[in-house]
């Protein structure tokens, strides 16, 4: 019972949605945090006195819109940082355990190719057909073997 949960477990699917799930939610907030409080900042003083960080406005019609690139650079680094951290944490280690559990395992016998099996049957055909003539003679007597 626990080697079929193990083996469950070990999965490709069910490692890909774990990875998925920590993608989407706790460790999301730990990055955006670090590069809210660290990298914006950073990105802000090379733009400009404002808060808002690298960016400008565009004027159309009524309002103004500001464009942040601080926030582009800000997703990107989040991405990166994510996926650096869960291939490293998760993926790998995953990966290193999954080859040495095939290094471990023995391969079963082979199947046998097409001539193997040709060549086994002529062999039966032949011990078949080698009779004794005692046998061939009585068996012409009594007819064909129904």
């Amino acid at each position: 019972m626990l080697k079929g949960f193990k083996d469950f477990l070990m999965r490709g699917n069910v490692v890909d949605l774990a990875v998925a799930v920590v993608i989407g939610t706790a460790f999301t907030a730990i990055v955006t945090a670090f590069t809210t409080s660290l990298i914006k900042p950073l990105i802000a003083s090379l733009g400009s006195t404002e808060t808002k960080g690298l960016g400008f406005y565009i004027r159309s019609g009524k309002e103004d819109t500001y464009l942040d690139f601080s926030n582009v650079i800000n997703a990107a680094i989040n991405f990166a940082i994510v996926a650096a951290v869960v291939y490293f944490v998760l993926v790998l280690p995953i990966q290193k355990i999954q080859e040495r559990r095939k290094r471990g395992e023995e391969a079963g016998p082979s199947e046998p190719t097409n001539v193997e099996l040709l060549i086994e049957i002529r062999d039966l055909l032949a011990a078949q057909q080698q009779t004794t003539p005692a046998q061939n003679t009585a068996q012409d007597r009594r007819g064909p073997a129904i």
